[in-house]
Formats: C-alpha cells, structure tokens, sequence
C-alpha cells in the first residue's frame, strides 16, 4: 500500500492543477470545435481524440523528468537535431514543393518541429552556464545557434515552423538580458520596409519583380494579404472566405453546427490553419474573445511558472516556451483575420495535427517540471 500510494503521489504531484484545469477545458473546446468542422464520424475526430491522450500522456511523463537532466539533454537534443536538418536538406524527402521530411526506414519524421523545443533548451543552457557574466560574445554565440536551425528550417522552405523557431529562440535571448536599445535598428528597418511595400504595392508585386529574400510563393502570400482581391479565386481565396466566416459570426455567432461558410464547404483547411474561423462563425465576437482570455490564462500561468523557477535555465526556458505559444496564437488569428500573411502556424490545441499537439504537451509537461521543481520560497 505503501508503494502504490508513494506511485500515486508521484503521479498527481507531477502536474501543476491550474495549468492542467486550463488544457482540459482547450482539450474539450479543440474537440468540440472539431466536431463541428468535420462531424464525429469523421476519421479525423477520433484521430485528434487520440493525438490528445498521446499528447497528454507525453506531458505527464516529461512533467516528471526534473530541470537538472533537462539541462543534461539539451546539448545532445540540439545537435541530434540540427544533424536531422541537415539529412533533410540532403536526403529529405519533397511533397508540395517542400522538403521537410525524413524517412528513416520504420517512421518518417519531421525534424524543424523537435527544434521547437531543442533551441530554446540548447540557449537556456547556455545561458545558464554563463549566469552572472553574460558578454557581448556570448549573445552572438547565441545567436549562431539559432540562425544554424533557422536558417536550414526556411531553406526547406518552411517559413511558419521557422519563425515559431526563432520566436523561441530570440525569447530566450531576450530573457538572458539582451539589451531593447539593440534593437530599436531592427524595429526602425522593420516598419520602413513595411511602409515602402505598402506604398510601392502596386510594383512591387509584379510577376516580374523578383524578391530575392523569398520565395515566390511567400512573396504571392505577402501581396494577397495587401490585396486579397487581386486574386479571389486563386492565392486571395483562404484569407478572404476565413474574413467573410469570422465577420458573419457577428457579436454571438451563428450556433453550434449552424457555420454555413463552414458547412458548405468555403472556408479551406478547416480543420487545420483555419480552425479559428470555424468556432468564430459559430460562437461570434463573444466566443472569440472567451477563447482569447482563456489563452491568456494560459500564458499568464506559463509566465507564472517562469517567475517563480529556481534557476535561471527554468526561467528562460518556461518563459521561452510560453512566448511560443503566445506566437502561436498571435500569427494564426492573425492570418484568419486578414492583418498577417498566411504562413501555415496551427492554433494551439484547436488545430487537428499529432506533431504539433505534441509538441506542445511536451513543452507544457516542461513548464510543468519547472513549476514542482521550483524553489520552497516561491
């Protein structure tokens, strides 16, 4: 009785019950919302009900696996990692013009999304082992370790995956002490190039004017956020038919399974990279801004966790793991909405997908470690 009981303890001790209250009530919402995308006879429906005890079940065994060995994998975690991206861009596998898979004989893998959490593990260890005496260097080594993966994830190409990479990444950065004021040049460049393509959009977007940074697909997807009726029925099709859906939900929405945009087949990837215009249509502006709170819940408990982390490697890891999921959130209602370009980032636990709902039960079982590893004091 006494080992079963001890077994227990382990078990319930290893989850933090208000991060965990918070993905039940997003585990049941993503299944109610799926439900409605596709109908509960759907392969899909029972597929995503099983990515979610995968996932659930991943979270729970890393939530017992302590800071102190986490640190021990990262550097084995990131280089293993940054060799598969190198297969890939070798050896990789093409589909849709992208390659971004690995067949290693028993399974195919994708290996940009394990860098979503091998990257930042890699920098916060890092950084832990430079606490106190943090230089210049050290942030351009830093620096080096996120443009290796970055780089080799956009050369697949895979622009979405890459910037949820390097959101990580730079969070961690950001966290360890790099200074706002190195920034502001970037910011300045950032919002120049984006009013010269706004003003200069009618050349700019020209077949023939080649963007050398992108690739032609990417530059047709920043030009159809700009004027997404240049092309209705080709590459402006998603974001305005997810607009039109998101828009006729009004303040209170059309009703649970009532979507007409969703049911009758306009809204594309419904089940995917537009699921939130599916629960928008349905449940309204009200519904949306519930599901909006309950992220930020979410990232406040996350942040939360981050704070009170006994050392700094937990404290930059939990705080760049719930910056990603804040990414996350931003860039998909983004797209949905029509103010970002449409880059192929899944809604946290609402998007059907097992690679990226396991990935984030690995992350959240990460911050879960760090929460009952944290210092008594706190």
């Amino acid at each position: 009785m006494k080992r079963l009981g001890a077994l227990l303890a382990r078990v319930f001790l290893a989850f933090d019950w208000p991060l965990l209250f918070i993905l039940v009530l997003f585990a049941c919402l993503g299944l109610t919302v799926m439900h409605s995308a596709v109908g509960s006879t759907d392969w899909r429906f029972a597929e995503q009900s099983r990515n979610f005890l995968i996932a659930f079940g991943a979270m729970w065994l890393v939530a017992l696996v302590p800071p102190r060995t986490l640190m021990k994998m990262a550097l084995p975690f990131y280089v293993v990692g940054v060799a598969l991206l190198l297969g890939v861009e070798f050896f990789g596998e093409t589909s849709k013009g992208a390659t971004r898979w690995l067949d290693l004989g028993i399974t195919r893998i994708q290996p940009s999304e394990m860098m979503k959490i091998a990257v930042p593990l890699m920098l916060a260890w890092y950084f832990q082992r430079h606490e106190g005496d943090v230089r210049i260097r050290d942030f351009l080594a830093a620096a080096v370790m996120l443009a290796a993966p970055f780089g080799l994830i956009v050369l697949q190409p895979d622009l979405g995956t890459a910037l949820l990479v390097f959101g990580a990444g730079f969070c961690v950065i950001y966290f360890a002490g790099l200074s706002f004021k190195l920034l502001v040049p970037l910011v300045v460049v950032g919002v120049l190039s984006i009013g010269t393509l706004i003003y200069y959009e009618d050349t700019l977007c020209q077949p023939e004017i080649d963007w050398v940074v992108l690739h032609d697909y990417q530059k047709q997807r920043v030009c159809t956020l700009l004027n997404p009726s240049s092309d209705p029925l080709g590459k402006g099709f998603h974001t305005i038919q997810s607009m039109i859906a998101v828009g006729s939900g009004g303040l209170y929405g059309k009703g649970y399974m009532q979507g007409t945009q969703t049911h009758l087949d306009f809204i594309p990837e419904r089940t995917t990279d537009f699921i939130f215009a599916v629960y928008a249509e349905e449940f309204g502006l009200y519904g949306g801004v519930a599901m909006l709170v309950l992220y930020g819940l979410l990232i406040a408990r996350g942040l939360a966790i981050s704070v009170r982390a006994s050392s700094q490697f937990g404290r930059l890891l939990a705080g760049a793991l719930t910056m990603m999921v804040f990414i996350y959130v931003f860039v998909n209602v983004g797209m949905v909405t029509g103010i970002l370009p449409v880059v192929g980032v899944p809604l946290p636990f609402m998007s059907y997908g097992g690679t990226a709902l396991f990935t984030m039960g690995i992350a959240c079982g990460i911050l879960m470690s760090i929460s009952r590893h944290r210092s008594p004091q706190s």
